[in-house]
C-alpha cells in the first residue's frame, strides 16, 4: 500500500494505504446462530448520513463536493491512484460487491443477480451472474470479456502493465463464458478466501486490453463507464471533476443532475463552505467546532469566537492605548483596533453562512496506532516493547481524541479488523491491560534499572544482571547446563519468544479462539516470569543499562490537522515516563514524516494510521509478514514499518487466504492478530473520527463510516420536508 496524508483515507486504496492522525452509544455485540456472543459486535458508532426517503428528495441540482486535488489519474490500480480517483469509480464503474453499514461485504445487486463457489475440488470456480440490464455507456453488455481483460491485465505476467497491485488475480487460472452472455466462470489455480475483493471497480475492456490504455489512456479519461454518473470534465486549471447522469444507467436515477468535486485545501474548507464553493466537505475537529458554534445560538449578536476582544480589563487597556499621550502607540492600538474590527466583521459574516452548515459524525473505517520500532535499540527486545505497551492506557488516549467530539471512545481491540465486521474480535488480553507495576516488571527483567547511568562494576537488574553474574561464575557451570537452564525457565514460564513461535509445541489455545476472551495471565509472554518485582524507587527516575539511559524517540508529525496527533504523543511521553521510559519528541514536516522517518526506520516511536480492510487475509499481510533479508543485503519489509514479525503469524495468513470456509478463515485471522498483538511491535488505540461538514439540507451524504457511499440517493431535502433524526448520541 502507497502512503497517504494524515487527513486522508482510502476505502479501497492500492494495496493498504498508510495514514496519520490528525456520543454515540456503544452497542453490545449480537448474538451468533449457535447462541453464543458474536465477537465481532457491531460498529462503534453509527454512520451519520441524514438518511431520506428518495420521494423526500428533490430531482435535478449540483451537489459540490470537497476533495483534496483533482486526480493525477482515473486508474484505481496505479500506484498514483488518491481517494478522487477512488470517488470517481465509485460513481461511475461497476463494482460486483460493496460493504454494508458493518464493512461486511454485500453483493451489488445493480450489476450481479448471484456470485458464488460453485466448485472446490479440483479447483475453486466462482459463477457470477450478470443483471441484464448492464451495460457499458456505449451500450454494449458488460461480460466475461470484460473480466477476463481485468484479469490479465492486473495477473502480474505482463511488465508491460504498470499496476500497483494484483492481490487475488495472479491466482486465477482462467476466465470463460458461463452458459449464456450474463454468467461469467472464474476458475483458480489457488484457492482464494478473498474473492470478493475481485473486479470492484471493474474496467471495461477498453481500458484493461493493452498495456498503452490502461498505463496511460485511463489517466485523463474514462470514455466508457456504467455507472449512475458518467464523467464529464476534468478542469485541472480550475480545479475541479464533473460528473453528470449516466443517460443509459438502468439503476435508480440519480438524484443530482450533476456532482462536481472540487479541490480545496484541507485548512481552507471552512472559508469554502461559508463562501458558497462547496455543499459538503471533510473537515478537522478546529473547524467543525467552529461550524458547531455558529449553529449553536443564532440569536447571539455581536463579536463571538476567538477574534472578539475578551474581557473588560483587555477593552480599557486598549482604549486608555487609544487615548494616551504616546502618539506612536495610540496610532499603532487604534490602526490594531480597525484590523481587529475588520477581522471581526468578516469572521461574522462567514459564521452567519456556516449557520447552514452542520457535522455530521461517525468514526473512520481505520484506527490510529503506537508503532514500535523492533528492529534495533531498547525495542528490539520484546519485553521492552511490551513494557511500553502496558504503561499506557488505550481508554484514556481514546477519550483524549473522542470524547471532545461526541463519540464513543472506545480502545481498537484489532490490528485486522474493526468492531462489526466479519474477523473483528477483541484479542488485546494477548498482551494485557494498562498495569504499570507490570510494565517496569518487564523492564527489570530486560536489565533496565532505575537511577540513571550505573556506576562502575554495577549489575543491571533483573534477569539480565543475573545473567551477567552467572557468566562470571567461573567452572561452576558449563555453557551448555546454563543454556539448558534457561531453556527450561523459558518452558517453565511459557514466555513468547517474537520469531520463535512457529515451534511443534507451539499452544495455540492461550491465544484467539475465534474471538474467546483471554483470562487473566493466559497469554504467553504478557508478563515478567514468576518472582521478577518492579522496583519500589522505579518512577522516581529514568532507568539505565551499560551505562545508558533508557530513551525512545518519538516521531511526530508537525503539520496543521495534526494537533491531535501530537496531543496524544504527549499523553504517551508522560505514561512511559512514570516508569521510568523517556522520549525525545522530534516534530517533523509531513511531507517527510512516512517518507524520510517511517519507511527508513528512522524512528523508535510512532503515531499513524491503517485503514480497516473487508479482506484482511489480504491486505493486512504485506504489514505483519516478517522482514526477511534481500539479495542486496537490505532488510525487505514490505510494508512491515514496525520490521517485528513472526514466521507463525505469516503461516495463518496464507492459511486464511488458502481457506474456503469463511469460519476457519475468521478463526485463522484471529489467532494472527493475538500473535500479532504478543509481539507488541503495534498497539492499535482508536478509530479515527470521521467529521463531515454538509448543508442542513441534504440527505444521504455525510460520515459513512464503513459503508460505500449510495451516489444516486444523494441530493437535498424538497421545500418543506422534514430533516432526518440524527443517530442516538450525536
Amino acid at each position: 500500500m502507497t502512503p497517504i496524508p494524515h487527513d486522508r483515507v482510502r476505502p479501497r486504496a492500492p494495496r493498504r494505504s498508510l495514514v496519520f492522525l490528525a456520543a454515540g452509544v456503544l452497542t453490545m455485540p449480537v448474538l451468533s446462530g449457535c447462541g453464543e456472543e458474536d465477537p465481532a459486535g457491531r460498529p462503534v458508532a453509527e454512520q451519520d448520513i441524514a438518511p431520506a426517503a428518495r420521494d423526500l428528495v428533490a430531482d435535478g441540482g449540483t451537489l459540490r463536493w470537497a476533495v483534496d486535488a483533482v486526480p493525477e489519474t482515473l486508474n484505481t490500480f496505479q500506484a498514483d491512484a488518491d481517494p478522487a480517483t477512488t470517488r470517481i469509480a465509485g460513481a461511475v464503474l461497476p463494482s460486483m460487491y460493496r460493504l454494508d453499514a458493518s464493512g461486511r461485504p454485500e453483493i451489488n445487486s445493480d450489476y450481479v443477480e448471484s456470485a458464488k463457489v460453485v466448485e472446490r475440488e479440483p479447483r475453486q470456480v466462482v459463477l457470477y451472474k450478470l443483471n441484464q440490464q448492464a451495460v457499458w455507456s456505449d451500450g454494449r453488455e458488460i461480460g466475461a470479456a470484460d473480466f477476463a481483460a481485468q484479469w490479465r491485465a492486473l495477473s502480474g505476467k505482463d511488465s508491460a502493465y504498470w499496476t500497483a497491485r494484483n492481490a487475488g488475480y495472479e491466482r486465477i487460472e482462467k476466465i470463460e463464458r458461463g452458459d449464456n452472455d450474463l454468467e461469467v466462470r472464474v476458475t483458480f489455480a489457488r484457492p482464494y478466501a478473498d474473492w470478493k475483493s475481485l473486479f470492484s471497480p471493474l474496467y471495461p475492456k477498453q481500458v484493461m486490453g493493452t498495456p498503452d490504455s490502461f498505463n496511460d489512456g485511463a489517466r485523463k479519461k474514462l470514455k466508457v463507464t456504467a455507472g449512475p454518473f458518467a464523467l464529464k470534465d476534468i478542469d485541472r486549471k480550475g480545479g475541479a471533476v464533473t460528473l453528470t447522469r449516466n443517460p443509459r444507467w438502468w439503476g435508480r436515477t440519480a438524484k443530482v443532475s450533476t456532482l462536481v468535486l472540487r479541490a480545496v485545501p484541507r485548512t481552507e474548507r471552512v472559508e469554502a463552505l461559508a463562501e458558497d464553493k462547496v455543499d459538503i466537505a471533510e473537515i478537522d475537529s478546529v473547524q467543525a467546532e467552529r461550524i458547531m458554534l455558529a449553529s449553536r445560538d443564532k440569536k447571539e449578536s455581536g463579536a463571538a469566537g476567538p477574534l472578539a476582544q475578551g474581557d473588560s480589563a483587555k477593552a480599557l487597556r486598549s482604549w486608555a492605548i487609544a487615548h494616551g499621550s504616546d502618539e506612536k502607540a495610540a496610532d499603532d492600538e487604534i490602526s490594531a483596533r480597525k484590523k481587529r474590527r475588520q477581522a471581526i466583521a468578516a469572521y461574522t459574516v462567514q459564521q452567519s453562512a456556516l449557520r447552514g452548515f452542520t457535522v455530521r459524525r461517525s468514526l473512520e473505517p481505520a484506527y490510529t496506532q503506537l508503532a514500535l520500532n523492533g528492529s534495533d535499540g531498547p525495542l528490539a527486545d520484546e519485553r521492552v516493547r511490551r513494557a511500553v505497551a502496558r504503561a499506557i492506557d488505550r481508554e484514556k488516549l481514546a477519550a483524549l481524541v473522542l470524547e471532545p467530539l461526541g463519540l464513543p471512545a472506545v480502545p481498537v481491540g484489532s490490528h485486522l479488523a474493526l468492531a462489526g465486521q466479519a474477523a473483528y474480535a477483541d484479542n488485546s488480553g494477548a498482551l494485557g491491560g494498562q498495569d504499570t507495576d507490570e510494565a517496569r516488571a518487564l523492564l527489570a527483567d530486560a536489565g533496565w534499572e532505575p537511577g540513571g547511568p550505573l556506576a562502575p562494576g554495577r549489575k543491571a537488574a533483573g534477569a539480565e544482571g543475573e545473567k551477567e553474574q552467572r557468566t562470571e561464575r567461573k567452572n561452576k557451570d558449563s555453557e551448555d547446563s546454563r543454556n539448558s537452564e534457561d531453556s527450561r525457565n523459558s518452558e517453565d514460564e511459557s514466555t513468547y519468544i517474537v520469531g520463535q513461535d512457529d515451534k511443534p509445541n507451539d499452544a495455540d489455545g492461550n491465544l484467539a479462539q475465534d474471538g474467546k476472551q483471554f483470562k487473566p495471565g493466559g497469554a504467553p509472554g504478557a508478563y515478567a516470569p514468576r518472582g521478577t518485582r518492579a522496583p519500589a524507587d522505579a518512577a522516581r527516575g529514568p532507568l539505565a543499562k551499560n551505562g545508558k539511559l533508557l530513551t525512545l524517540r518519538f516521531v511526530l508529525p508537525s503539520g496543521p490537522g495534526t494537533e491531535s496527533l501530537r496531543a496524544v504523543g504527549a499523553r504517551i511521553a508522560a505514561m512511559l515516563e512514570r516508569v521510568g521510559i523517556r522520549t525525545e519528541i522530534s516534530k517533523v514536516a509531513d511531507e517527510s514524516y512516512f517518507k524520510d522517518h517511517i519507511a527508513n526506520g528512522q524512528y523508535d516511536l510512532a503515531l499513524y494510521s491503517w485503514p480497516a480492510s473487508a479482506y484482511p487475509a489480504t491486505d493486512a499481510r504485506p504489514i505483519y509478514a516478517k522482514p526477511v533479508p534481500a539479495a542486496d543485503g537490505s532488510l525487505s519489509v514490505e510494508q512491515n514499518y514496525t520490521r517485528v514479525g513472526t514466521d507463525r503469524v505469516d503461516q495463518l495468513f496464507d492459511q486464511a487466504v488458502s481457506t474456503l470456509d469463511e469460519a476457519k478463515t475468521r478463526a485463522l485471522i484471529r489467532k494472527a492478530d493475538a500473535r500479532i498483538w504478543a509481539a507488541a511491535g503495534s498497539i492499535p488505540l482508536y478509530q479515527r473520527p470521521q467529521l463531515v461538514a454538509a448543508r442542513t439540507d441534504l440527505a444521504n451524504a455525510g460520515a459513512f463510516g464503513f459503508q460505500t457511499p449510495f451516489y444516486e440517493d444523494m441530493g437535498f431535502l424538497k421545500k418543506g420536508a422534514q430533516g432526518p433524526a440524527r443517530p442516538a448520541g450525536t
